[in-house]
């Protein structure tokens, strides 16, 4: 890699939000033809790094960014995409009520036909995406791919792809990361940041890894192992998360949660719904759901969470029901208030703080205060802006509002899309401990590793609207032919 151009240059970036560095006097070099992986913990500075490049943030005095060999001033997105830099950011930036052709034009600034940056690449992301169709009426999987097309048709030709396979099916991400390879084999490069090191090894050639805003690792892939890179990025070897011991369903109890017959029409109009299904389940048990996107998995929890209704059958439920959706920042949270209002609006009139229809307000900061002490979310204070929040440390915000109504039901979706290492694990320990204190607890994954390393009481399947139940002991090579075949009844 050595003998290649740099094409953008970070060179003693720092940033500082209030108390918080976030950047310290940090380097980054990406060459042509490159996939250059950037990783670290949540919160360390990877995000503000790539929208410093972006035009997002601009640098303290001291910081240089170079394109092609050339000292650039990018102020602003529109000068980034101008130096042909194009982002796609861990949230969704495409307006909901509008068409996909709409977004696109709103993007680029251009109307009517299009040229894309590379066409086989442009042309594989765009299946699916009619652009007449509503973004609001697309699948998570789709806004994602969007997303990545709306930069490619913007000119980019260097990439920065912000955690781009966190709401991706396996296939979908061996797909994209085959395309993002190939997207540089031709030329083009990509900064790559994820949390995933499986995803590191199958597509990068070069990795950086920040730690607390500084760079620790510097070097191409050849010679790094997992151990090498967590290492990196945590300051030590990382620990397995591991179950408590003893943990057994509490199988002659009544259910907390039932489905008799339950139909649900699809979200949307689109994906098969749900068909039929039956389904209890127990205070204590831990449930795993695996399924491939737009299989009714959604409706299935959303169902569950008795925010969609039945067109048939019945459902019970011991309230509280707790919901933890997949996209924290429009389903979850207001990235414009601070942690104390999220934490408010998020919970019930039974809430310490409610005095009737008035809030005490101190109570709510006081409380809110140390919930963030108790589930180790990493904020100024009570009174910070979400939208200020690294990723993982606004999911386990999220998390810790839900437990603290303290549900007889917890339903989770892609409980750590977008986290980071050690965050994935306190997650996956807080939602053990959780079926542990009692709680039933669902949890859908677009990560099927993820939904087996949860080591679930049960595991559920869900293909084409049906819903089936395999043994939690089932090989991932049966559990993925299930996902695309579905159950045969025995």
């Amino acid at each position: 890699m050595s003998d290649r151009a740099p094409v953008l240059e970070l060179r003693g970036i720092s940033r500082r939000f209030g108390p918080v560095q976030a950047l310290c006097g940090a380097d980054f070099v990406l060459q042509e033809g490159s996939v250059h992986a950037l990783l670290g913990e949540n919160g360390a500075g990877k995000t503000t790094l790539m929208h410093i490049a972006f035009g997002l943030l601009a640098p303290e005095p001291g910081g240089l960014i170079r394109v092609a060999g050339r000292e650039v001033a990018v102020r602003s997105p529109r000068d980034a995409r101008a130096l042909g830099i194009g982002m796609v950011h861990q949230h969704f930036t495409s307006v909901g009520a509008m068409t996909v052709g709409e977004n696109i034009a709103l993007a680029t600034g251009r109307l009517g036909k299009r040229a894309g940056t590379s066409g086989t690449v442009l042309s594989r992301l765009r299946e699916g995406l009619n652009d007449r169709d509503l973004v609001e009426t697309l699948s998570v999987s789709l806004r994602q791919r969007l997303e990545i097309v709306k930069a490619l048709e913007a000119g980019a030709r260097i990439l920065l792809l912000d955690e781009p396979t966190a709401v991706l099916a396996p296939a979908e991400v061996q797909e994209l990361l085959a395309l993002v390879q190939r997207f540089a084999a031709e030329g083009g490069s990509v900064v790559l940041i994820t949390h995933k090191l499986d995803e590191v090894f199958a597509a990068a050639d070069h990795v950086t890894v920040l730690r607390h805003g500084t760079v620790t690792l510097d070097a191409p892939l050849v010679g790094q192992t997992h151990t090498t890179l967590a290492a990196a990025m945590l300051g030590r070897a990382p620990g397995v998360a591991q179950r408590p011991s003893g943990v057994t369903a509490r199988t002659g109890e009544e259910p907390v949660i039932r489905f008799e017959d339950a139909t649900i029409h699809p979200i949307a109009h689109r994906g098969p719904g749900l068909h039929g299904v039956n389904l209890a389940i127990r205070p204590g048990e831990l449930v795993g759901i695996a399924a491939v996107e737009g299989n009714g998995q959604r409706e299935l929890i959303l169902g569950l969470a008795g925010l969609l209704p039945l067109a048939t059958g019945r459902r019970e439920a011991r309230d509280p029901v707790a919901l933890v959706p997949e996209d924290r920042t429009t389903e979850a949270l207001i990235p414009g208030f601070t942690l104390t209002e999220n934490v408010v609006l998020g919970s019930g009139p039974a809430a310490p703080w409610a005095r009737g229809w008035r809030i005490d307000w101190a109570e709510a900061r006081r409380r809110t205060a140390a919930l963030l002490t108790a589930h180790d979310v990493r904020a100024p204070g009570p009174e910070t802006e979400a939208r200020q929040l690294s990723g993982g440390n606004q999911q386990k915000l999220v998390l810790a509002r839900a437990l603290e109504s303290r549900p007889s039901v917890l339903l989770v979706e892609n409980p750590t899309r977008g986290l980071d290492v050690a965050a994935t694990a306190a997650v996956h320990d807080r939602l053990r401990q959780a079926s542990v204190d009692g709680i039933a607890v669902v949890v859908y994954s677009s990560d099927l590793d993820e939904v087996l390393a949860l080591r679930c009481d049960r595991l559920l399947v869900v293909c084409r609207g049906r819903v089936a139940e395999l043994p939690p002991q089932t090989p991932r090579a049966a559990v993925g032919d299930a996902m695309l075949r579905g159950v045969t009844p025995a």
